[in-house]
């Protein structure tokens, strides 16, 4: 099977069904799945599982009403429906309010996250939680040799925000960096262009500072990314990567736009 498959959904050649989990990306036993959409709005959220021998990770896994659909989907990729691992890229309740009901499934499950959501987790109401710390251990390796690779993206917009690069795939889960407001949504963009605008009714408010998103890019030096996984909006293929980047390296947004006095 072709590794990735984002280049067939953005050309149209390949199809999907957004009410079940759609294969991205396989190369022996590491898969990555989309899994699917409920809402019917501008800021739909997504949910990534990776799968990597017996090792999966549930990535930003949502709000409590889609927990049960998204449990039924899962149950068709793994026993029982229970993940190993869940990834936090931030606090937020649009990432982390099921938090609780994945808990409550297995009190085992380990946690992906930063010491400054950490803190914020039991706000949810759960405790007992078995935590990895991100920033002490940035590295986290799978059964095939492949690794994620947790890259720091602090005030993008949370303070000790991350993303995660999959070494296998090259795709970058980018949380609330690359997410798009659209009404006219698809899976995989084709045209960056007239992205643009939908990634600036996000990035525009959100996000701190060019600062902040330069020094993003700058962390990507050397790796090798083949493809963005936002937490809302599209995904971007790997022809439309570069493009991205430069998006994000000349944003002007947050401080740059509220005290442009003060701005270097």
């Amino acid at each position: 099977m072709t590794a990735s498959r984002l280049e067939a959904l953005a050309s149209g050649e390949a199809s999907f069904d957004p009410e079940n989990p759609v294969l991205l990306y396989q190369q022996g036993d590491h898969r990555v799945y989309w899994m699917g959409i409920e809402e019917e709005t501008s800021f739909r959220c997504n949910v990534y599982l990776l799968q990597d021998g017996d090792e999966t990770v549930l990535i930003d896994p949502g709000n409590r009403a889609f927990f049960p659909v998204l449990r039924a989907r899962l149950e068709r990729l793994l026993p029982a429906g229970r993940p190993r691992h869940l990834l936090l890229c931030h606090q937020d309740p649009d990432v982390a309010a099921s938090l609780p009901d994945w808990h409550a499934l297995d009190p085992e499950v380990r946690i992906f996250s930063s010491p400054r959501t950490e803190v914020l987790l039991p706000h949810y109401g759960v405790t007992g939680l078995h935590l990895y710390d991100i920033e002490k251990q940035p590295l986290f390796s799978l059964p095939s040799g492949a690794a994620l690779r947790f890259i720091p993206a602090p005030f993008l917009h949370s303070p000790m925000a991350f993303a995660t690069l999959d070494t296998a795939s090259g795709f970058l889960f980018s949380g609330d960096l690359f997410a798009a407001l659209d009404i006219d949504w698809q899976l995989v963009i084709r045209d960056f262009a007239s992205h643009r605008r939908k990634l600036d009714l996000f990035h525009l408010d959100y996000m701190a500072s060019n600062a902040a998103a330069l020094g993003f890019v700058r962390r990507l030096k050397g790796l090798t990314v083949t493809g963005i996984l936002p937490q809302h909006g599209s995904v971007i293929p790997p022809a439309l990567v570069p493009e991205a980047l430069d998006y994000l390296r000349n944003l002007q947004c947050g401080l740059d736009l509220l005290y442009p006095d003060l701005m270097l």
